[in-house]
């Protein structure tokens, strides 16, 4: 019988060892993916480490994984063999909870996330929902499109979901893995765009992104610098730092929102009248649909979005993931296959 590789963790906080897996047919409403690319996301380290619920070991992650199709389940409409595809951190709702009865699938109570869920796309080959799928564009090469399917979206989808208009002031906290694509999309919406960052040497970098203002943390106050260019109607805070978070707060405007996408543990600290004064409000957002994963790669590909990566082979995972853990690679991780 056949065989594919995949890239597995034994035991919860395990290094990765490449397997070789008898290749399984997709099911009903499934399509099995050969993978060409797969991101490597700082959520990975979270399932390896057991940080969600009902993490099962021996784990395959990966959920930001492109590549073709190359078979089809029972009744799979709308999608082909040799269709180019994404699939991301929405990998499949159920379509009975209260959320998806509502329409709102990401927020799906049984939201089924590639590498979690079922096997993920660290991996030679992935079988998952066809629901799960996003169309890549034309010209949009896989290792650009993976990213896209987590980083990618959960940025893009924040920003045209928020309050701002094109002209308003939007700041985006970090500038790595999330925060450069941030910065991108905030400028090509139209947004008057600040990048707040540690370091002097990060402002060349963000101004070339797209940033028209860079706020170096370090040595300024960050709300103090906000308001002299008139308040931030959105931050953006892809920092996984709840502080950084936090000191942004004061900077915002009247009815200016802070959207927090850098997953930290650590409580964010605001007052009720830091709030209350001037109608601000903080909240989350996740990731996004299919339907929106392929909506931002059309975006980016129609604006000359790009995501800055470091590829390494799936024969390398535990480099490319220690490179990722420890900040080394400076935006985003992604594994490639060869195929």
């Amino acid at each position: 019988m056949a065989t594919v590789r995949a890239a597995q963790v034994d035991s919860k906080g395990g290094d990765f060892r490449i397997v070789d897996n008898d290749v399984r047919e997709p099911g009903r409403r499934q399509v099995r993916i050969t993978v060409e690319a797969c991101g490597v996301c700082h959520s990975d380290a979270a399932f390896v480490h057991a940080a969600f619920p009902n993490v099962q070991f021996p784990l395959v992650t990966g959920h930001e994984i492109a590549g073709r199709i190359d078979a089809l389940g029972e009744d799979v409409e709308g999608w082909e063999v040799g269709d180019r595809v994404e699939v991301g951190w929405f990998g499949g709702n159920c379509g009975h909870c209260l959320a998806c009865r509502e329409g709102d699938f990401i927020n799906c109570a049984e939201l089924q996330v590639p590498g979690w869920a079922y096997p993920g796309g660290y991996a030679d080959s992935v079988i998952v929902p066809a629901t799960a799928l996003a169309r890549i564009p034309e010209g949009m090469s896989a290792v650009q499109a993976a990213p896209m399917g987590c980083a990618g979206v959960t940025t893009y989808s924040a920003l045209r979901s928020s309050i701002a208009k094109p002209g308003d002031l939007v700041a985006i906290l970090g500038i790595g893995g999330l925060g450069h694509l941030g910065v991108q999309f905030a400028a090509k919406l139209g947004f008057e765009t600040v990048a707040i960052a540690r370091g002097a040497d990060k402002k060349d970098s963000a101004l070339e992104l797209g940033a028209k203002h860079y706020i170096e943390s370090n040595s300024e106050n960050v709300a103090e610098a906000l308001q002299k260019l008139g308040g931030a109607k959105v931050v953006l805070a892809t920092a996984a730092n709840a502080d950084a978070m936090s000191a942004t707060i004061d900077g915002l405007t009247h009815r200016g929102e802070l959207i927090a996408i850098g997953a930290v543990p650590e409580a964010i600290q605001v007052s009720p009248t830091q709030l209350i004064m001037g109608s601000k409000t903080v909240h989350g957002h996740p990731s996004g649909t299919a339907q929106e994963v392929q909506e931002t790669m059309e975006f980016a590909q129609a604006h000359g979005v790009r995501v800055m990566t470091e590829e390494a082979p799936l024969s390398d995972v535990n480099d490319a993931f220690a490179k990722m853990m420890s900040g080394e690679a400076r935006y985003r991780m992604v594994l490639t296959t060869g195929n």
